[in-house]
């Protein structure tokens, strides 16, 4: 199995709108089989909660269900999963840190969410937290395109579907 985690700093808003945007891709190419997916932040400071309620209704608009509960980045992470998508660079570079202290070089390819945006304007997911609805909508639909471009990549990588 091939499995993916999406990474930002608190783990309630962007990165579980990017596991649920992508899980659903996974599950629509009916490859949850081979394909997995999670979400965790960088920091713990939301550890058990549910994802923003904005970000869960923006969820919810767009006809997906966001029941992640939050966590934070822990050592076997970077051997467990394969890829580890960032939300921005800050993040990338805690993640490159943690992986020193978890022992060396991750065995997971590492790798800004937004190397795979078809529209980059920025390699940066905004963080939607200090904005309003709108702010969540704008970040679904950045890790909306990024993640059906992610999908398309792993199924020719790795030969799926």
């Amino acid at each position: 199995m091939i499995k993916v985690l999406f990474v930002c700093l608190g783990n309630i808003c962007r990165s579980p709108l990017a596991e649920g945007v992508f899980a659903h891709l996974v599950a629509q190419d009916r490859l949850a089989a081979q394909i997995g997916c999670d979400s965790a932040g960088t920091g713990d400071w939301h550890a058990g909660d549910l994802p923003d309620h904005r970000a869960r209704s923006t969820a919810s608009a767009h006809g997906l269900a966001l029941t992640h509960r939050a966590r934070q980045v822990k050592d076997s992470d970077f051997t467990d999963f394969d890829y580890i998508f960032a939300m921005d660079r800050y993040n990338l570079q805690t993640l490159v840190q943690l992986a020193k202290l978890a022992g060396g070089p991750p065995q997971a390819h590492l790798a800004l969410l937004r190397e795979f945006d078809p529209l980059p304007d920025s390699l940066e997911v905004e963080d939607p937290y200090y904005g309003d609805q709108q702010d969540f909508e704008n970040c679904y639909q950045t890790v909306a395109r990024c993640a059906s471009e992610i999908l398309a990549h792993l199924k020719i990588k790795h030969e799926l579907g």
